[in-house]
């Protein structure tokens, strides 16, 4: 079996450890509803479109751009809502309203990934961390339930969101503060901006690190749109895409390693 230690897989967190349908993209819809005052309430389809476009992956500034294009669209440019009441509103329904123990969405969330899962990782001597626009507490949140004890990771506060690299980047950085040097980075995301994010670190690395884009497909998107989500996520860079993270297991990794950039570890 090919040796894995110089392999870091980093993981984006939402639609891909854990369904993010009924919490963030529900939040997001409500959010959109709340501020075109009941008019407009986003699909599921229209937000993948929205997302489509590889530059909205804060689903904050998703929320305001999907407003902002309803009152454009109904000749009302002129009604602003501000980021910050967008943001306000949208936790007050994925956190809740009990700030310490939260009770809105986000305490419903199914787990895609398992603690197994890790696990298999870390005896295969795999290095892996989050790279994730989700927020440090929300992040957290659902890395605790997978009872992932002191994981690296980089999330909303900690570098500019995606498609910017930066963020993988400093995730690297940490694993190879516990790890040696790492020849292989593949990023696991759901997003058109997940895999562009790969395309601007292969455009930038210095150090001779190689890169690999794995697109998984997100819980929410229906069985007839899932070769569309395919077709879109390697239109913009996925070397691979899978129907769920826990089919990415070591032998998988090994085996797409031997088929493809065996030559570079």
């Amino acid at each position: 079996m090919i040796d894995l230690s110089k392999v870091a897989l980093v993981l984006d967190i939402d639609g891909v450890i854990r369904d993010v349908a009924g919490s963030y993209r529900r939040a997001l819809a409500d959010t959109v509803e709340h501020f075109t005052h009941q008019a407009y309430r986003p699909t599921p389809q229209q937000i993948d479109d929205l997302k489509a476009e590889g530059v909205w992956n804060n689903d904050w500034e998703a929320a305001q751009e999907l407003t902002r294009r309803y009152f454009a669209t109904e000749g009302k440019g002129g009604e602003v809502v501000s980021y910050e009441a967008i943001v306000q509103f949208f936790q007050s329904r994925y956190r809740g309203d009990d700030p310490v123990h939260w009770n809105g969405y986000i305490s419903q969330e199914p787990l895609i990934a398992t603690p197994e899962y890790f696990q298999t990782l870390t005896t295969a001597k795999v290095a892996w961390g989050f790279f994730s626009g989700a927020t440090q507490g929300s992040a957290s949140y659902v890395l605790r339930r997978l009872e992932i004890q002191n994981p690296v990771l980089v999330a909303m506060e900690d570098a500019p969101g995606k498609p910017d690299p930066t963020g993988l980047f400093m995730a690297i950085a940490r694993l190879e503060s516990r790890f040696d040097k790492l020849d292989l980075v593949i990023y696991a995301g759901d997003t058109v901006a997940d895999m562009i994010t790969i395309q601007k670190a292969r455009e930038i690395a210095t150090n001779g690190q190689n890169f690999m884009a794995v697109g998984v497909i997100p819980p929410h998107v229906q069985d007839r749109q899932r070769q569309a989500y395919t077709d879109l996520l390697k239109a913009h860079g996925a070397d691979l895409v899978l129907e769920n993270i826990l089919a990415l297991t070591p032998e998988a990794i090994a085996q797409l390693l031997a088929e493809t950039i065996r030559p570079i570890i």
